[in-house]
C-alpha cells in the first residue's frame, strides 16, 4: 500500500499515556501495510510554557533565539514517540524539520515553506522504519537558521511532507472526531460533516473555526492532497477535505438531495476588534492613505464598510475589523495620519465577534442572507457589519451575542443532529 502521513496535535500526546496510545495507532497503521510518516506537535501546553519562560527572561526575546527555544517542544515529542514505537517492536527514526528537508524563508516566527526535500524521510521508510518528524519548524534557505512556521505550522508541515512524498492521504489527528457544523462547545447538537470541499474549509477556517489552519488547506488544495480530519481518541471515521467535485459525486452516489448541502456550517470568531475612522474627507486618496498605513504596520484587515458621505459636510466614516491583538498597533499607526488626512477621530471597539454561515450551495440559492438575518433578529442579535463572498455571509455582532447568533443560525438552517455526535476528548482543542 501507499504512504500515509499522520499528524498528531498537542492534546493527543499531552502525556506518557497519550504518547503510548498514539504509538499503538501508528504501529497498527504500519501493520495494515502502509508506509507511515508522522508529524507531531509539542506535548500539551509545552509551547505556551516555553513562550512564558522566554517572556520572564526577556521582555522582548530575540526572534532567532525564540525560534530555537520553541522548536525544542516538538523535538521532545518526536523523540519520546519514537521510543514508544520502538518499545512496541517497530523501528522508528525521529527527524527535526531541517533534517526532514523542510526549507523555509528567513521570517522567524512566521516562516513560509519554500521547498521540501524529504530524501532522509524517503530513505527511512524505504528501509522499513517509521519516520517521526517534528512539526512547526524548518530551516531558512538563506541564513540556515532554524525557523518556526507560526500558528498551524504542524498541520502545514504534514501536508507539505505528504505532497513531497506523494502520499495517498494526510491524516490530521486532534481531540475531536472531525469537522462539525458548529463549535460543539457552543452548539451541542452540532453534526459531523462527512465530506467538505477545500473552499468551504478555507472559509470556515478564515472565519474563526478551529479546524485546520488556512495555510494547511491552501497547500492541500494547490496540490489536490486529501486531508482526513479525525480523533486520536477514537476509531471513528472523520471528515474528508477534498475537491468540491468529489463532495458532489459522493452526495449523488448516496442519493442525497443537493439542497441539503446549501449550508455546511456556522463559524465564529471572538478575537476580532473594530476600528472606525470618523469624519474622513470624501475625496480620492484618503481611504488609500488610511489602509496603506495599516498595511505598512503588517496588519491584516477583514471586513471594511464605508458610509455614504453626508451631503452637508462631505465627510464619511470608514469602519474595518482586524485581529484584536493588533488593535493598538493599528490605532497608533492611524493616529499619525490624523493631521495629513484630516479625519475627526478614531473609535476602537474590542468587544465584538464575528459569526459566519458557509456553504457552496448558497451562491445558487436565493434567500439565504434573508433567512440568516431573520434568525438573528428573532434571537435579538443586532448586526453591526456585513460581509459576503460566493460561499459565505459574515456579520459582526457584540461579543456577548456571539453564542446566541451561532445557535440561531444553526437552528435556522437545520444543521443539528438528533443525537449527540460531538465529543471533545482532550478538553482543550488542537
Amino acid at each position: 500500500m501507499g504512504i500515509v502521513v499522520q499528524k498528531y496535535g498537542g492534546s493527543s500526546v499531552a502525556d506518557a499515556a497519550g504518547v503510548k496510545r498514539v504509538a499503538q495507532r501508528i504501529v497498527n497503521t504500519k501493520k495494515a501495510g502502509h508506509q507511515v510518516v508522522v508529524v507531531v506537535s509539542a506535548m500539551g501546553d509545552t509551547t505556551d510554557e516555553l513562550i512564558d519562560l522566554a517572556n520572564e527572561v526577556s521582555p522582548l526575546p530575540p526572534a532567532r533565539e525564540l525560534d530555537m527555544l520553541l522548536t525544542a517542544g516538538e523535538r521532545i515529542s518526536m523523540a519520546v514517540l519514537a521510543m514508544a514505537i520502538q518499545n512496541l517492536g517497530h523501528e522508528a527514526r525521529s527527524f527535526t524539520g531541517s533534517q526532514a528537508g523542510v526549507i523555509t524563508d528567513a521570517a522567524h516566527g512566521r516562516a513560509k515553506i519554500i521547498d521540501v526535500t524529504p530524501g532522509r524521510i524517503q530513505a527511512a521508510i524505504d528501509e522499513g522504519a517509521i519516520a517521526i518528524v517534528a512539526g512547526f519548524q524548518g530551516v531558512s534557505q538563506t541564513t540556515k537558521d532554524i525557523t518556526t512556521l507560526g500558528r498551524g505550522g504542524s498541520d502545514t508541515t504534514a501536508v507539505a511532507l505528504a505532497v513531497a512524498l506523494e502520499a495517498d492521504v494526510c491524516e490530521i489527528y486532534s481531540d475531536v472526531d472531525g469537522i462539525f457544523t458548529a463549535d460543539p462547545r457552543i452548539e451541542p447538537t452540532a453534526r459531523k460533516v462527512p465530506r467538505i470541499s477545500y473552499e468551504e474549509t478555507l472559509e470556515m477556517a478564515a472565519q474563526g473555526a478551529k479546524i485546520l489552519h488556512l495555510r494547511c488547506v491552501e497547500y492541500a488544495r494547490r496540490y489536490d492532497m486529501p486531508i482526513h480530519v479525525r480523533s486520536s481518541f477514537s476509531e471513528k471515521e472523520g471528515t474528508w477535505v477534498v475537491r468540491a467535485a468529489d463532495v458532489t459525486v459522493v452526495a449523488q452516489e448516496e442519493s442525497k438531495p443537493m439542497e441539503a448541502a446549501i449550508i455546511t456550517g456556522v463559524a465564529h470568531d471572538r478575537s476580532q476588534a473594530k476600528i472606525t475612522v470618523v469624519g474622513v474627507p470624501d475625496k480620492p486618496g484618503e481611504a488609500a492613505a488610511i489602509f496603506r498605513a495599516v498595511a505598512e504596520a503588517e496588519i491584516n484587515i477583514d471586513m471594511i464598510v464605508q458610509n455614504v458621505s453626508a451631503a452637508a459636510t462631505s465627510l464619511t466614516d470608514i469602519s474595518f475589523t482586524l485581529p484584536r491583538g493588533e488593535g493598538q498597533t493599528a490605532m497608533t499607526a492611524l493616529s499619525r495620519l490624523q493631521e495629513s488626512v484630516g479625519f475627526d477621530s478614531l473609535q476602537y471597539d474590542d468587544s465584538v465577534g464575528k459569526v459566519s454561515i458557509v456553504g457552496a450551495g448558497m451562491s445558487s440559492s436565493p434567500g439565504i442572507s434573508a433567512r440568516f438575518f431573520e434568525a438573528l433578529s428573532e434571537a435579538g442579535v443586532n448586526i453591526e457589519m456585513i460581509s459576503t463572498s460566493e460561499i459565505r455571509v459574515s456579520v459582526v455582532v457584540a461579543e456577548t451575542q456571539v453564542e446566541s447568533a451561532v445557535n440561531a443560525a444553526h437552528a435556522a438552517f437545520d444543521l443539528g443532529s438528533d443525537e449527540i455526535e460531538a465529543v471533545v476528548y482532550g478538553g482543550t482543542g488542537r
